[in-house]
């Protein structure tokens, strides 16, 4: 590969992960870019060699989060392993269920989400204490398990809608809903390399060089998030559906 195709995917890598680490979506962007510039490659091989950066970049932002935002342990390591558990099954079973199906639920679902974080002015701005019981350690194994499901299966908006669901359920402000999902999206992304990694999948030097660059974009994410707070990342997060909605819309009318 020639330097400036190193350069393009270390750029649009960067972007992902400052996008990814506050709202989720880094796989919007990434993706497209390794399909635009590894034309001959493999579907297999470009979502492995993206997992790689993914995961760096996920990572890096889950411990910049980790270190400066109090989480409930208790229901988080639960739901990381119903993520990691499902999304492993869910990239088994893919070939079962068709994405034609899949593609329009996840579009309906998006609209939902935007409107309703849209009306709800204050959904997401407040967090409230949590105490994690028998209750909210199973909704957190239902809610990773699901979402990992979800993510081995198909894939896009996995961290819009951790957030989503973790401010729904567990009243969590976006704040500590993005640190909260890129933890679960650390390890649906470990199951999904349990698959690419053994079977060849991974373009390791384009791998590296972007992980690098998805993890200075990360940093400077998670930077953005903690200064500017939950307000900061609501409309981003708004902006993101918005993205979503509109690439998924037009890829259903082609």
């Amino acid at each position: 590969m020639q330097p400036p195709d190193l350069i393009f995917l270390g750029f649009f890598a960067f972007c992902a992960g400052l996008i990814d680490s506050v709202v989720g979506g880094g796989g919007l962007i990434q993706i497209p870019a390794l399909f635009n510039a590894l034309p001959n490659a493999l579907p297999a091989t470009i979502f492995g060699t993206n997992k790689i950066a993914a995961i760096s970049g996920t990572l890096s932002a889950a411990w910049s989060y980790v270190r400066r935002v109090k989480l409930p342990w208790a229901l988080i390591i639960p739901a990381m392993l119903a993520a990691f558990v499902m999304s492993f099954t869910g990239a088994a079973i893919v070939s079962l269920i068709p994405k034609s199906i899949m593609q329009p639920v996840v579009f309906v679902l998006l609209i939902i989400m935007a409107i309703y974080t849209f009306h709800k002015k204050e959904f997401g701005l407040l967090h409230t204490h949590l105490v994690v019981g028998r209750r909210e350690k199973l909704l957190g194994i239902l809610t990773g398990g699901a979402i990992g499901l979800y993510d081995g299966v198909f894939g896009p908006g996995t961290g819009s809608f951790l957030i989503f669901l973790f401010i729904r359920l567990f009243s969590f402000d976006f704040l500590h809903a993005s640190a909260a999902s890129k933890l679960v999206n650390v390890a649906t992304n470990a199951a999904a390399l349990l698959y690419f990694v053994p079977t060849g999948h991974v373009l390791w030097q384009i791998a590296l060089i972007m992980a690098a660059c998805n993890i200075i974009g990360s940093l400077a994410g998670t930077r953005l998030a903690l200064k500017h707070g939950a307000g900061f990342v609501r409309v981003l997060f708004l902006v993101l559906l918005i993205g979503l909605i509109g690439k998924m819309g037009w890829g259903m009318l082609k």
